[in-house]
């Protein structure tokens, strides 16, 4: 009588993930829906537990004991994040969720090949041999990879250039080619001991094909593989889903995944790149902008006194966010900023690129956690048509995302990839510790155009001094 009322709250739980889902395309009813995922989740889980506990058997019984301590060791760890995480730490976060998801499902899948071990066990069919392969296959990818996306996003030193592997292309080829032998030879077999053995080896060589794939991909291309390892943990998901029979998480593994497709895709839309360039490709091109030093001989800085009286008489200010406020914690000062601004009369917006920061949706978090209206955050294709109206745009700590070259270099590693043209603005005002460059390594020409000036130093208390030499100039 209780596996139908499983099975019922699973389609519940299943519908609350798309209605959840749907609510988080908008920025107004995101809240809202991420909720409804979370009562979801927290009904499938409630659910399954109460199954296992009413099952009788003494292994489920231990297992019942074993995901209670899960949950709260679980619970543990989320609390502590959620509190002491930075949101300039969320994009590490997020690669590090993934790659737990990942992991979860190769043991998963795991744990099932070794259950099956004993001899009272019923007989593996090809359908579930090949879910675990992918389980292991898909999950590995993503954990290693996951990985390596987050100790470039941490910067660590040992990271920061990719190491050399002769022939990468053929290599992970190679592996690829490997990792299907050994699934077909795995669904050929009726021997639990050799799918076992065959698992390890799987799991394995996945492991290592996931840290050569991602070892490559530079960092501007971090929000885009972000996005594609979050699909990848939902495919893996999916995958376990079909390993241990489990309906729901068939359905939130593919809403995942399908989910991280798309975004994947409207990332290299907004990069003006493939896909195919993202994984294969290699963002260390030349540039034939010059010499960084000749560049920017010419390059005028300014005070906060100044940019303040150059504010008095501004009529629309746009603020172009980038990662460089992120690491200041700018925003709340940015949000005070632009009310001062407002009280004054002054139409103020924020210009928003997909994929500034290093995950999707980076800068509209942090914007957002100040309390700064949605309606005022401009997308890259609505505030382009009008940037030669704005009498003041105000970069702070964004780079590549302003890059004039990625307009007239072919050469150069971001030719193609659609900005924010802040060049054309009246007035432009880069906040930003020094001159060095973005991601993609290459000399920003907008510092040294005729209508930018550059304020130097930490973005918050560049903004403050800002808005103390507009506080006092308005007595």
């Amino acid at each position: 009588m209780l596996y139908p009322l499983v099975q019922l709250s699973y389609i519940v739980a299943s519908i609350l993930f798309i209605m959840g889902l749907k609510q988080m395309g908008r920025p107004k009813t995101a809240v809202r829906g991420n909720l409804l995922g979370a009562a979801g989740m927290l009904l499938a889980v409630v659910m399954t537990l109460v199954w296992i506990a009413q099952g009788g058997v003494s292994a489920q019984a231990a297992s019942f004991w074993f995901i209670g301590a899960g949950v709260i060791i679980g619970t543990a760890v989320g609390a502590v994040l959620a509190l002491r995480v930075q949101m300039t730490q969320m994009p590490q976060l997020v690669a590090l969720f993934n790659g737990l998801g990942g992991a979860a499902s190769v043991f998963v899948a795991a744990a099932e090949l070794f259950s099956r071990s004993g001899g009272e066990s019923k007989a593996m069919t090809s359908d579930v041999l090949l879910a675990i392969a992918a389980s292991g296959i898909i999950g590995a990818v993503t954990f290693w990879g996951s990985l390596v996306a987050f100790g470039k996003l941490q910067e660590f030193s040992w990271m920061k250039k990719p190491f050399k592997v002769p022939m990468q292309h053929v290599v992970n080829g190679g592996l690829t080619l490997i990792v299907i032998l050994l699934t077909v030879i795995m669904l050929q077999s009726s021997s639990i001991g050799i799918h076992i053995t065959l698992y390890i080896f799987i799991a394995l060589i996945a492991s290592a094909l996931g840290v050569l794939l991602t070892n490559p991909i530079g960092g501007a291309d971090m929000p885009v593989v972000i996005a594609l390892l979050n699909s990848y943990s939902g495919l893996a998901a999916a995958a376990t889903g079909f390993v241990i029979d489990n309906n729901v998480l068939i359905i939130a593994g593919s809403l995942v995944g399908a989910s991280g497709v798309i975004l994947t895709k409207l990332m290299c839309k907004a990069m003006n790149r493939s896909i195919i360039n993202v994984l294969f490709g290699v963002m260390d091109g030349g540039s034939s902008v010059g010499n960084a030093d000749e560049l920017y001989a010419n390059v005028r800085s300014t005070t906060a006194d100044d940019v303040a009286l150059i504010l008095e008489t501004a009529q629309r200010v746009v603020f172009v966010p980038g990662y460089g406020m992120a690491v200041a914690q700018a925003q709340h000062a940015v949000r005070n900023l632009g009310k001062m601004l407002e009280e004054r009369g002054t139409t103020v917006e924020y210009a928003i690129h997909p994929v500034a920061g290093r995950m999707p949706g980076h800068m509209n978090v942090l914007l957002a956690e100040a309390d700064i209206d949605y309606d005022k955050l401009l997308e890259m294709d609505a505030i382009n048509p009008t940037m030669d109206t704005c009498d003041v745009a105000i970069v702070i700590g964004a780079n590549d995302v302003v890059n004039p070259v990625a307009k007239t270099d072919p050469k150069s590693p971001i030719a193609g990839m659609p900005i924010i043209d802040v060049d054309r603005a009246r007035t432009v005002i880069v906040i930003k510790r020094s001159l060095s460059p973005g991601f993609a390594g290459i000399p920003n020409p907008l510092f040294a155009a005729d209508n930018t000036m550059m304020l130097y130093g930490d973005g918050k208390d560049a903004v403050l001094a800002i808005a103390a030499a507009l506080k006092d100039a308005s007595r």
